[in-house]
């Protein structure tokens, strides 16, 4: 099998996990993403993982679908692209029309409502393990009281403020273009 066969193939087996296996919705995709595409299969690296994944949260859009595109391009071009992106969101389409139809016949089981409330503290495990190595990772850029001050500005902005995270992140990805260290540095170089 050539490589580009074995390349789509892991795209639509790592996307398609991810399809299956992503319940709670967009961001509880995110730490089986992570998993994928930087431990399993090694496509990109934490920090490129980490830009994937501020840039796809400032667009609008489904996070899960917007990685899915972006890893699949990176990884398989164009074909990848669509191949990850039909792998992500077919499962959870046939997933929703049997799961709506069998939940509208069952509704008052409690099997039912036990199904969607046994799934929750394994998405927030899940979720903190993302939590702690995104906080390690900035500490170790940022230094604590940076990752911290930025942290608590942001939980601010978001929950006291109810700004979308989308701006938060925005507004930090343009501060840092415009940081005037860098427009110095350009121009010294322009200059040289």
């Amino acid at each position: 099998m050539s490589s580009t066969l074995t390349t789509q193939r892991h795209l639509f087996t790592a996307f398609l996990r991810i399809g299956l296996l992503g319940f709670g919705g967009g961001p509880s995709m995110i730490p089986l993403v992570h998993a994928e595409a930087v431990m399993r299969h090694q496509w990109m690296s934490d920090d490129e993982f980490s830009d994937v994944l501020a840039i796809g949260n400032t667009l609008p859009g489904p996070i899960a679908t917007k990685m899915a595109g972006t890893i699949g391009y990176r990884v398989g071009g164009v074909m990848g692209c669509i191949n990850a992106v039909v792998a992500v969101i077919v499962p959870c389409i046939v997933a929703m029309m049997v799961l709506l139809g069998l939940f509208t016949r069952y509704r008052d089981q409690h099997w039912i409502q036990g199904m969607s409330e046994g799934v929750i503290p394994v998405v927030m495990v899940m979720m903190g393990q993302l939590t702690w190595d995104f906080f390690q990772k900035s500490r170790s850029v940022l230094g604590w009281v940076a990752t911290l001050v930025m942290g608590a500005v942001a939980g601010g902005l978001i929950y006291g403020l109810d700004i979308h995270p989308g701006l938060v992140i925005g507004a930090v990805l343009a501060a840092a273009l415009l940081r005037p260290e860098k427009r110095r540095k350009r121009r010294a170089e322009v200059r040289s």
